[in-house]
Formats: C-alpha cells, sequence, structure tokens
C-alpha cells in the first residue's frame, strides 16, 4: 500500500508545518553535514567530531523535560515561534564564525548546544499541536508523512551540502541554511491557535514526575524508549561521516546520510500497510534489530556502492521503527500528558544519536572506524533483543488496545477536574 496523504487533505494547519519545515529541513541539514565537517577540517580529529554531539545532549537533556512541561500548559504557538527565532540566531552566528580567517571551535560547540536546548523545548509543543489537529486513526499516516518529509531534505540537502563545503566552504551552506528559515517562521505565524487542555497543569516538578511516572506504568512506552537508546548508542555512524569521506573520497561526505534517508523515504513512500499491523512493540523490535545488521554490514563493506546500499538498508529499518514508535507515543497518550511526555520520548530518541555519536567518534579514534561500526552493529542487536525480553507487554502490546485506553483516560482526567 501507498502513501496517505489523507492529513495533508483535512488539516490547513498540518499543511503550512509540513510545507515549512520541509523548505526549513533543507537548510538544517546542510547545516547537521557542514559542522562536523568544518570541526574536523579545524581540527583532524573523529572525537572532536564525536563531541558535538554531546554538546548538543546536555542542553537537550535539561530543557526537554521544561520544554515538554510549558507545552502542555502555554499556547503552543508562542513557543514555536520563539524557538524558531532562536534557532535562525544560532545558524546566523555560525555563518559569522565561518567568515572568520580562523574560525573559532568553542563557537561551533556553543550553536549546536543553543540549536538542540531550543529544539528540546519546540518539539514537545509541535508534537502536542499536531495531536490536537489531527484525528488519531491518523496518526500513523502524519509519522510516515512526517518522515517524507525528513526524508526529501536529508537526501537532497546533504548531497548538495557535502559538495558547498568541499568547494565552496561552509559560509555558503550556512548562509543557504538562514535564509530556509524564512518559510518555517511564515507558517508558525500563520498557523490556527490551539490552547491548552483545561484545567492545564502549571510547569512544576509535580506536573513532570506525573508523565514520568506515567511513562513508568506503561512497559510499551518503555519499551520504545529503550529500544531506540540501544540501536541508537550502539550503531548510530553519523560522526564517522567525515573520516568515511577521507577514505573513500571527499565527494562522498553528503552521501552517507543521504543514503540512510533514501532508505527512510523508500519505507515510508510503502508505508500504506503499516495502518493494518497493530502489533506495534514486535515490528520496532524486528527493525531495530535489522538497523543493527545493516550496520554491519556497512562496517565491513568494501567499497562505497556497497556501504551505501547497506546504509539504505538500515535507513529503511530504522524509518519502519520510528513509524511505529510514533503511532504507539500518539495513539495512545491522552492529551493533558501529550507535551511533557513528548519531551520524554525526545530525551529518548536524541540520547542514543547523540551519546552514541561521541562513543562512536572515540572508539575509532582509538581503534578505526571498521571496529567502531562493527562492534556497535552488533552490540545493538545483541541489546535490543536483551530489552524486548525483558519487557513482555511491549511485545504483546495491540494499537487498538492502545486507542481505547487514551480515550478512556482522557475521559476520566475530565471527570477528575471537573469535580475538582
Amino acid at each position: 500500500m501507498l502513501l496517505d496523504i489523507t492529513p495533508l487533505r483535512v488539516s490547513r494547519d498540518y499543511r503550512l508545518l509540513f510545507i515549512g519545515q520541509l523548505v526549513s529541513f533543507f537548510g538544517s541539514m546542510m547545516t547537521f553535514i557542514v559542522v562536523p565537517w568544518q570541526m574536523y577540517e579545524l581540527t583532524g580529529s573523529s572525537a572532536m567530531v564525536g563531541y558535538i554531539y554531546l554538546a548538543e545532549f546536555v542542553p537537550m537533556l535539561v530543557l526537554a523535560v521544561i520544554g515538554g512541561a510549558l507545552a502542555d500548559f502555554v499556547e503552543k504557538r508562542r513557543l514555536l515561534r520563539l524557538t524558531e527565532f532562536g534557532q535562525a540566531a544560532a545558524s546566523a552566528t555560525l555563518l559569522a564564525n565561518s567568515l572568520l580567517e580562523t574560525p573559532y571551535v568553542s563557537v561551533l560547540f556553543i550553536c549546536v548546544a543553543v540549536h538542540a536546548g531550543l529544539a528540546a523545548i519546540q518539539r514537545p509543543a509541535f508534537e502536542s499541536f499536531i495531536q490536537k489537529i489531527i484525528p488519531p486513526e491518523l496518526i500513523s499516516s502524519v509519522m510516515a508523512l512526517n518522515s517524507i518529509r525528513w526524508s526529501i531534505g536529508a537526501i537532497i540537502s546533504p548531497a548538495i551540502a557535502g559538495i558547498i563545503a568541499v568547494k565552496l566552504g561552509p559560509s555558503v551552506a550556512y548562509a543557504l541554511d538562514l535564509v530556509t528559515f524564512a518559510a518555517t517562521i511564515y507558517a508558525v505565524y500563520a498557523v490556527s491557535a490551539v490552547p491548552p487542555p483545561e484545567n492545564a497543569e502549571r510547569p512544576s516538578l509535580d506536573a513532570i514526575r506525573e508523565a514520568l511516572r506515567y511513562a513508568k506504568s506503561r512497559q510499551e512506552l518503555l519499551g520504545t524508549y529503550f529500544i531506540d537508546i540501544f540501536a541508537m548508542f550502539f550503531a548510530m555512524p553519523q560522526a564517522l561521516y567525515p573520516a568515511l569521506a577521507v577514505i573513500y573520497g571527499e565527494r562522498y561526505l553528503g552521501f552517507f546520510p543521504a543514503a540512510i534517508a533514501l532508505g527512510a523515504l523508500v519505507a515510508s513512500l510503502t508505508s500504506g500497510w503499516t495502518k493494518s499491523v497493530h502489533r506495534h512493540g514486535v515490528l520496532v523490535t524486528a527493525a531495530a534489530v535489522l538497523w543493527g545488521f545493516a550496520i554491519i554490514g556497512f562496517g565491513l563493506a568494501d567499497g562505497i556502492v556497497v556501504a551505501l546500499l547497506f546504509l539504505v538498508a538500515a535507513g529503511f529499518f530504522d524509518m519502519i521503527s520510528g513509524i511505529f514508535r510514533g503511532a504507539i507515543w500518539n495513539q495512545t497518550i491522552p492529551n493533558h500528558l501529550r507535551g511533557r511526555m513528548a519531551s520524554i520520548e525526545m530525551v529518548s530518541y536524541l540520547t542514543g544519536p547523540m551519546l552514541g555519536s561521541a562513543k562512536m567518534g572515540i572508539v575509532a579514534e582509538w581503534f578505526s572506524v571498521k571496529i567502531a561500526l562493527v562492534s556497535g552493529g552488533i552490540l545493538c542487536v545483541v541489546s535490543v533483543l536483551a530489552a524486548a525480553l525483558f519487557l513482555p507487554g511491549f511485545l504483546r502490546y495491540d494499537g487498538r488496545d492502545g486507542i481505547r485506553r487514551r480515550h478512556e483516560e482522557e475521559e476520566a482526567h475530565a471527570g477528575r477536574k471537573a469535580e475538582e
């Protein structure tokens, strides 16, 4: 079954955000490729490239929880607008730094940290906004459409960014990224207001603890967190792209992330079948295991074509996992908790790539790129299977039961608030 575009037809606000983020993400992916390349050019160290992702992790971890609490209480458009302007300012600073005769390495770390912190505040607001404007039965289709948006930018933009970084320099890529922010800034000013739920919880430690208790009470949620963390921590290869470009040829710098995005695009375009599958936990587990095997093949490849084909396979399985994890989160979590839960989700799906990239860069520095990739893929497979066995409720999870549970919890919450 092919892609379901119903959400784009039924929701003007979703169309605005989809198009705005499609354009803006094209520019952001250029920065995603160029910052590690610039760091590698300035330092010659894969470990320093890995530390970029560690610099992103700390503010993301701290501010994601705050962003989730704010998203459940503050008018969501306000958060989206403020964070978009802040991220544009970070891109402008990267541009200014790149124009210096000797760019500051410290500025690279500061800008990626600021960008990650603002994204941590923005993401919960975006997720809870989508849940309010799209009905639950279309959430799987939204996940697929969002992945299409991501894939288009992640296929074309890195390839162009790699050429720009090598031939023209980082400044051109940063300038293009800055220009594309106009699309999302327009979108977040044009969408309709979505007020927070009635009797919304004020941001507080108690509100955050409530979300953590809720997450701990559901094995299907814990499964999505831990399996993705393990898969990405052990097998995420992005910190090694600059070193791989030296091995295979600098012209291939942008081809590695583009190959993963191409696999994700294929998964999204053929994702219509996902609406008919309800054993989401089983599919997330299987896809994460296959991601690990694909990374092992990538590490063992002895030519650029074979290496890229394994990355295409890795991207395909990662997107399948992402579609079903997104369905579990957006179909089943009650709206009064959605922003806070989105912050926990963000921590889960960024912890693995950020810490894993730092780990991958250090292992490659100590041993070799091949050892880092192959060992990471093996540990990914083992840890994912172990996590699934320790969470039987996750493997048994049925999406239809999750939707029913969400409606019951929302009705019960409304009743409690009415009594208060």
